[in-house]
């Protein structure tokens, strides 16, 4: 297992971080990300657009639950912030199952609520922060590096 780990001390960081991310993975695939709130997920997840080369403009899906983008050669981009749900069962009601057995990336914010629905085959990235900074960690297997 590669394990990664970067500093960031500006969105231009977290991009030069996605970029880096985004040039080890397979495509497409289930991105866990871990953080307190306002530690930089949907901060990272408009970087990872971004280095997929999505127009779309990324937001918080806090309230909607899923927003859909697509990446630069049209590859399907699902970003959930699963915060408000209080159990699984409403992971069901969204069509959780379907998104996730998509051919799609998946992008998800607070994953713990809906961690029995998770296939075997996901990455974790953590972002920490202190201050203005940031730090971005994750762990590839083996299987998942280009």
């Amino acid at each position: 297992m590669k394990s990664d780990r970067f500093n960031c001390a500006s969105e231009a960081d977290v991009e030069i971080v996605a970029k880096a991310f985004v040039s080890e993975m397979e495509m497409p695939g289930i991105i866990l990300l871990q953080g307190q709130m306002g530690a930089g997920k949907t901060t990272f997840v408009k970087a990872f657009c971004k280095a997929l080369g999505s127009a779309d403009e990324v937001s918080s899906p806090t309230f909607s639950l899923v927003n859909q983008y697509r990446s630069g050669n049209g590859t399907v981009i699902y970003h959930f912030d699963c915060y408000r749900m209080k159990s699984d069962e409403e992971a069901y009601d969204i069509g959780m199952e379907e998104y996730l057995s998509a051919r799609a990336w998946c992008l998800i914010e607070w994953p713990d609520v809906i961690r029995e629905l998770l296939p075997a085959e996901y990455i974790e990235i953590s972002i920490d922060f202190q201050g203005l900074e940031r730090t971005i960690q994750w762990n590839l297997p083996a299987a998942k590096k280009k």
